[in-house]
């Protein structure tokens, strides 16, 4: 990856990641390698069996957490993910909803 300025700007990441996410231990993956990034967010399963992860910090860093969701070390089985991207809300912490 090539590394930008707009890099380092904060962001915030919502994503939706779809496949056999629930029941796997995929929240906790979530949390772990996103405090080892240095993202504050959450994690949290939705009714329809995908889980919501919303991640704010350098956008690098949230790009890297992403790839990290959908690789082989990711629990479970991942189909799909949508990201969408807007401003940080200040969010501090991971926590699992």
């Amino acid at each position: 990856m090539v590394t930008t300025a707009d890099d380092s700007e904060p962001v915030r990441l919502t994503a939706r990641v779809r496949g056999r996410v629930q029941g796997v231990g995929f929240r906790w993956f979530a949390r772990r390698v996103a405090q080892s990034l240095g993202l504050a967010g959450k994690a949290m399963n939705l009714p329809d069996g995908s889980v919501e992860v919303v991640a704010e910090g350098p956008r690098a860093a949230c790009e890297r957490f992403v790839d990290a969701l959908r690789g082989p070390a990711a629990p479970g089985y991942v189909e799909a993910i949508t990201a969408q991207w807007s401003t940080p809300d200040g969010m501090r912490g991971f926590r699992i909803d």
